[in-house]
């Protein structure tokens, strides 16, 4: 049995049985779709994989909330040499709010337990199934729930980051910058102390985000765009910044689309002195962090923030 198979800390929420799907799903975006994309410009990619030889422990479908007759599930890696050190990273999956899995931050949530941190591959309700702000309430329960569980899992749970790809960047980023956003009893719990933004937009309302305005993912999951719909506003993680953010890590493809709000939140991260990175990969494609040899790129990028800013 390799390592990263071998069972973890026994914790009261664990569900080892399949997941079940009798809620709607879009199943249009995956590892192997973004490849097929990719590939078409750029025939030297390949896939990334999940890769059983990491000498890493790991927890597999772990029952962390139950929400209108369901269970919402996160897989769990960490260090074989379990200590009350690790910072830990809610890793978010991307697919316009609507599509994708939790599969998808597997490899790299594997490469982070490599490097000592407790890395957890999160499911949250998609627009099919539940519209905003469901998806985000489902990620601040998931933070609540990984400090409750700190001891079991090895976990510091003063230092906890987020990071999301595309639309998952989107969640990241406002959760990093809007803790207790629609229960501020809860703010504390649900704070966070890095961002990672990898590829997603930081405002909806912002004039580059003027794509995400006639149609498309973000109409489905906050509503039609227009004046009287809060949701566009709410949403966005530009609005909250303040002295009391957190550290980002901006790692993005050479497609402006998804970068919308980013520069000014800089901006103002610039303002308020907080730590701040900003990577850009020359020439490639959104999902880059999807295929080799961008993948490798990016976790260098997202190891060397960790390190600098959890002092790990």
């Amino acid at each position: 049995m390799h390592a990263c198979n071998a069972p973890g800390p026994s914790l009261q929420d664990s569900d080892s049985s399949s997941v079940e799907f009798d809620y709607p799903r879009d199943t249009s975006y995956s590892i192997q779709s973004a490849f097929d994309q990719i590939r078409k410009s750029y025939p030297f990619v390949r896939p990334i994989g999940q890769d059983a030889t990491l000498r890493v422990a790991a927890m597999w479908n772990v029952k962390y909330k139950q929400v209108k007759g369901r269970s919402l599930h996160m897989d769990i890696f960490y260090p074989l040499e379990k200590n009350l050190r690790s910072p830990g990273v809610l890793m978010i999956h991307g697919g316009g709010w609507s599509s994708g899995s939790r599969s998808h931050q597997i490899p790299m949530a594997q490469a982070l337990a490599q490097s000592g941190y407790v890395a957890a591959a999160v499911e949250y309700r998609l627009s099919p199934e539940a519209v905003y702000p469901a998806g985000v309430l489902d990620l601040q329960d998931a933070i609540v729930w990984l400090r409750s569980q700190q001891e079991a899992l090895g976990l510091d749970g003063s230092r906890i980051a987020t990071l999301g790809c595309s639309a998952g960047a989107t969640l990241a980023s406002l959760l990093g910058t809007a803790p207790g956003l629609y229960d501020t009893r809860k703010k504390d719990k649900q704070m966070i102390q890095a961002v990672i933004n990898i590829d997603g937009v930081v405002s909806f309302l912002h004039p580059e985000a003027s794509p995400e305005w006639t149609g498309g993912a973000a109409n489905r999951w906050l509503g039609s765009y227009g004046p009287n719909n809060q949701n566009w506003k709410e949403a966005s993680a530009l609005e909250y910044v303040s002295t009391e953010s957190p550290p980002f890590l901006f790692v993005n493809s050479a497609q402006p689309r998804f970068h919308a709000g980013r520069d000014s939140l800089i901006h103002l991260l610039q303002d308020y002195e907080i730590f701040h990175q900003v990577h850009t990969i020359e020439d490639s494609p959104h999902s880059f962090w999807l295929v080799h040899p961008w993948y490798e790129e990016t976790l260098d990028q997202v190891l060397g923030f960790l390190k600098v800013v959890f002092d790990f």
